[in-house]
């Protein structure tokens, strides 16, 4: 009966470890395109400073270019360099807590397979 306890309590343990990597690999995805976006945003906006105000400027919409104040492309890259760096502090947030559950669960499925070495051979077995 213990041994079917440990095996069920192994594998929930091993359902919430593929979970929480999953959610962390998404998470370092999502955190890199951010990254890519804010540099975009950065390195436009250091573009369009050195510009004169009457500078002609467009802006890209699909496939098509449409004449924009230099100001109004400013104010959206600026926007979007807050927008990034915000969703980047959230990310990182969401990052720490999934790897302090990823370590929570590690050292679950340690304690689990140190009380009981026979499963610990039992799940080798299985995996060869």
């Amino acid at each position: 009966m213990a041994d079917e306890a440990n095996r069920s309590a192994f594998l929930e343990i091993q359902g919430r470890m593929i979970e929480t990597t999953g959610k962390l690999k998404q998470v370092q995805n999502q955190m890199r395109n951010k990254e890519g976006e804010k540099k975009r945003a950065y390195l436009t906006l250091e573009e369009l400073k050195p510009l004169s105000d009457d500078t002609n400027t467009y802006k890209s919409i699909g496939r098509t270019f449409v004449l924009e104040p230099k100001s109004v492309l400013v104010e959206e890259q600026e926007q979007k360099l807050k927008d990034s760096e915000a969703a980047l502090a959230s990310l990182q947030t969401s990052k720490e807590y999934l790897e302090k559950q990823m370590a929570e669960v590690e050292t679950n499925l340690r304690e689990l397979l140190q009380q009981d070495p026979g499963l610990a051979h039992q799940i080798m077995s299985m995996s060869v």
